[in-house]
């Protein structure tokens, strides 16, 4: 049996903040799997689950106010 790893609806930019929590949850419960978890496609998990975070992230600092800045003044 061959694990997969779960596919995002849209890109991640795209996606409603309840569809990336969503699909966050849905890799860490995959991750947690012991079948899945130590199979090739985990690394693949792991970084797609790091792309989420990072986006959750960057929403949050967004609605706070915290935009990352390009440059200086």
């Amino acid at each position: 049996m061959t694990a997969e790893a779960p596919k995002a609806p849209h890109p991640l930019p795209a996606m409603t903040t309840y569809e990336l929590k969503d699909y966050r949850k849905l890799l860490e419960r995959a991750l947690a799997d012991k079948q899945v978890g130590q199979a090739p496609v985990a690394a693949d998990l792991r970084a797609r689950l790091e792309q989420v975070t990072a986006e959750e992230e960057q929403r949050l600092r967004i609605r706070r106010g915290e935009r990352k800045s390009t440059h200086s003044l």
